[in-house]
């Protein structure tokens, strides 16, 4: 199976990540794998592209909250294809905005999720990446809008071009613990949970890209972060003006990047356009 391309999506059950799955069935060139923590809910999903579109997906479990979930679909993939050709790392959560959880619970159960378990499943599968490879790291306008309620101070190490992924980790740390202590916006946070997690995947984006120049330079893999638009989701709700479908799209253009192509490249895209960070 080694010659055989393939392209994974996390949280591909439902949603937005259901959207790039089936998408990619159909113009992707290769096995495409829907993954999903629920074995249950990832084999239904599954089963309905068959069934309703005619698409045919894989499964293969993967819950991003479980350090050892991650190495056995890291361990699956190298075995079976010899590394990866298309990551879509797309699984996330939200809070309503109606939801009476603690701040600073939302905070830390919001990053564990977004944006530290999104960077153990960089951790472990980026150095699978092929040459040619793509890597979409799905963010939000929200990151944007939530950049721009940072102090100065924070702004200008959030958009720094030299900042370590040790200092971002550090940072996101500290949002959580200043949460706790109920003065972070005091210390110049925005008083969003999901805004500050998503800042932290477009800047972990931002660094991966600059690390991938480095240390793989002329492998021409590209990786960027981009957001799929207020889609309707469980996640978003109903008023949400875009179809999942619709949603898909960036994501998906920026993993089907044709391989002469040298841009994007650790940029944040909207609408598939480069939005200034």
């Amino acid at each position: 199976m080694a010659g055989t391309r393939v392209a994974v999506v996390t949280g591909g059950n439902k949603g937005i990540g259901f959207a790039i799955v089936k998408s990619l069935c159909k113009k992707f060139q290769g096995d495409v794998y829907l993954t999903a923590r629920s074995p249950e809910l990832g084999q239904e999903a599954v089963k309905d592209l068959k069934d309703k579109e005619g698409l045919s997906a894989h499964f293969h479990q993967l819950d991003i909250n479980d350090l050892q979930s991650i190495r056995n679909i890291r361990d699956f993939l190298k075995e079976k294809y010899g590394g990866i050709d298309v990551l879509i790392n797309n699984a996330g959560i939200a809070f309503k905005a109606a939801d009476t959880t603690p701040f600073a619970t939302q905070a830390e159960v919001t990053l564990k999720t977004n944006f530290f378990a999104t960077r153990d499943v960089c951790d472990e599968l980026l150095p699978l990446i092929k040459p040619g490879g793509r890597v979409v790291n799905v963010s939000s306008m929200v990151s944007v809008n939530s950049l721009g309620r940072c102090s100065p101070e924070l702004q200008k190490v959030f958009r720094s071009d030299t900042i370590t992924e040790d200092e971002l980790v550090k940072l996101m740390e500290t949002f959580v613990e200043d949460t706790k202590n109920g003065d972070h916006q005091e210390k110049g946070w925005p008083n969003t949970a999901y805004g500050v997690s998503k800042i932290g995947v477009t800047v972990l984006s931002r660094i991966q890209a600059r690390l991938l120049n480095e240390k793989r330079k002329g492998d021409g893999i590209l990786l960027n972060a981009c957001c799929p638009g207020w889609v309707r989701t469980d996640m978003a709700g109903p008023k949400a003006p875009k179809t999942p479908d619709e949603g898909a799209e960036t994501p998906v253009y920026l993993a089907l990047l044709p391989p002469e192509a040298d841009s994007p490249h650790g940029q944040f895209l909207s609408e598939k356009k480069v939005i200034k960070w």
